[in-house]
């Protein structure tokens, strides 16, 4: 049966923050408030579900977590933006961070054309941006750094000798997401590859939420200090001259230790707002 155009509804592929509600723009606001449905990833504070949202909006949790096998499938996800736009609503597909980095948005994009809904993307504050600025760290400074750089080391076997070397002696900020599970092995292809001993590491758990803490060390030190440490998700971590700053300036204290604030993905899964 074909598709009557005048009754398909839209698609807003929005960035929620990394985790401060305060840090939703208001443009994602707005939509959220007018959405019928919201398909929400794990990394998205509940205060926003709770207090953005229509009372009568269906949120539906499509969480995803490393090594987690409920994590929602990309299909599924795909699935439910086009079954809900076809039949007329207001879809806000809301992410954690920003919209467009380390995020599916090409496979949603991909499919949303494919079926001719319409869509638009509104950006968010990106995970490297607010765990920086809530960690006193400016990315980029003048002596320190001209450029910045967004990675994922969640596999540090993958790349080639020359692209290790190139990182460890490169004077750009690296900031890499996904990464703390393999973070020891990370650390060991820079040391490996001659790492400057005036280069710092920073790990930031949970950013810019009230339990976020903050680690740093010298680089050369790290192995000795935290291998095998365990941190909370989402962490990011920046290398760099300038995560040497983050003593200097920080201005938030670390929080409570020991608590998650986005939900797990089994328990995410299990909730659902109408």
């Amino acid at each position: 049966m074909p598709i009557d155009s005048l009754h398909i509804g839209k698609v807003i592929l929005a960035g929620a923050g990394p985790g401060d509600p305060e840090l939703l723009t208001l443009k994602t606001l707005r939509y959220l408030q007018q959405a019928d449905v919201v398909i929400v990833d794990r990394l998205v504070s509940p205060e926003i579900l709770s207090e953005y949202t229509r009372r009568d909006a269906l949120v539906i949790p499509v969480g995803k977590q490393c090594h987690h096998d409920a994590s929602t499938p990309q299909s599924v996800i795909n699935q439910l933006l086009v079954e809900h736009a076809l039949e007329g609503r207001l879809v806000v597909r809301l992410k954690g961070g920003d919209v467009s980095i380390f995020s599916n948005v090409l496979d949603e994009l991909e499919t949303l054309t494919s079926h001719g809904i319409p869509y638009e993307l509104v950006p968010g504050v990106t995970a490297a941006l607010g765990a920086a600025a809530y960690a006193g760290i400016p990315l980029t400074a003048r002596g320190y750094s001209t450029a910045v750089r967004f990675l994922t080391g969640y596999q540090p076997e993958t790349g080639d000798d020359a692209w290790w070397q190139e990182l460890a002696h490169t004077a750009d900020t690296l900031v890499f997401y996904m990464s703390s599970a393999p973070l020891d092995g990370l650390v060991r292809r820079l040391l490996q590859k001659g790492i400057a001993e005036d280069r710092w590491i920073a790990v930031v758990e949970q950013a810019t939420t009230p339990m976020q803490r903050v680690s740093s060390w010298p680089v050369h030190l790290y192995l000795e200090a935290a291998a095998g440490t365990r941190y909370a998700s989402p962490t990011l971590i920046i290398i760099g001259r300038v995560a040497a700053l983050h003593s200097s300036f920080q201005w938030l204290a670390n929080g409570r230790g020991g608590e998650l604030y986005f939900p797990p993905i089994e328990h995410a899964k299990k909730t659902v707002v109408c």
